[in-house]
């Protein structure tokens, strides 16, 4: 059960809306800007209502570009390298803004406000900006943003952490099924995820691990323990956490060194 790039999209987009910390940029950023009354606002609105009007201009700028750039992101994945996506990404990012832009000006001030002549450097000063932001959001983490494609040299996350909040993604320990969900396990807290086990072992990348029971998938490097229960075993992660192995598993994990023979 692959999700589709727009389903993706939607998650990550859910996993942006739901953090304080995005909030709180955002609205700093709208303050601000609000009474720096930048490209003429200051001379067309007072205090308040630009200020409203910059927070609402940031809350659709990130968005919406988040949003963009993600889905097109998502939809390259597997067809070209890290920066050929950035680059695309955020060309479709800064259309979609300067097209949003101006649908908001002329709502707001009206068809006047906007010279037709300067549209054309507005679009390529906002896919200027889009690109530059998101190529120094990869050189900050080592990822294109919002899932685009690294290139195949540079070690990637494990592709199931896309379906995380941002705040847990981090290394990855284990999954664990949940009644029909599975919850992702990493250094930084867990969440539950609608999916099947099989497909989320599928997601896990070049992460070294191995199942070990129906219902337990864990990465080797987070075992910090194990001990033999009977015909059965337990693996202690370094979370603390115990993940039962079968007897099914059993020869698996001894074989990779997890458990005494």
């Amino acid at each position: 059960m692959n999700d589709s790039p727009l389903q993706l999209t939607k998650r990550e987009m859910h996993a942006l809306a739901t953090r304080r910390q995005v909030w709180i940029a955002i609205f700093a950023a709208g303050v601000v800007l609000g009474l720096a009354g930048p490209f003429g606002t200051d001379d067309v609105m007072r205090g308040l209502p630009r200020v409203v009007y910059w927070i609402v201009v940031a809350t659709v700028g990130f968005f919406g570009g988040s949003a963009v750039s993600t889905l097109i992101a998502e939809s390259l994945r597997g067809h070209l390298s890290r920066w050929p996506t950035v680059v695309l990404a955020g060309v479709g990012s800064g259309i979609v803004l300067t097209l949003a832009l101006i649908a908001m000006n002329t709502a707001v001030f009206g068809p006047g406000f906007i010279d037709p002549a300067l549209i054309v450097p507005l679009a390529i000063n906002v896919v200027v900006i889009s690109v530059i932001i998101g190529a120094a959001y990869v050189l900050m983490h080592g990822d294109a943003p919002a899932g685009a494609l690294p290139s195949d040299a540079t070690p990637q996350p494990p592709r199931i952490l896309s379906r995380v909040p941002i705040d847990k993604r981090g290394r990855l320990y284990a999954l664990s099924v949940q009644d029909h969900y599975v919850e992702v396990i990493t250094d930084k807290g867990s969440e539950l995820v609608l999916l099947r086990l099989a497909d989320a072992m599928g997601e896990v990348g070049t992460t070294p691990g191995l199942q070990v029971h129906r219902s337990h998938w864990v990465a080797t490097g987070a075992v910090a323990a194990a001990k033999r229960d009977g015909a059965k075993a337990v693996l202690t992660l370094q979370d603390g956490r115990d993940i039962p192995v079968s007897r099914t598993y059993l020869p698996a994990v001894k074989e990779a060194g997890l458990l005494p023979g």
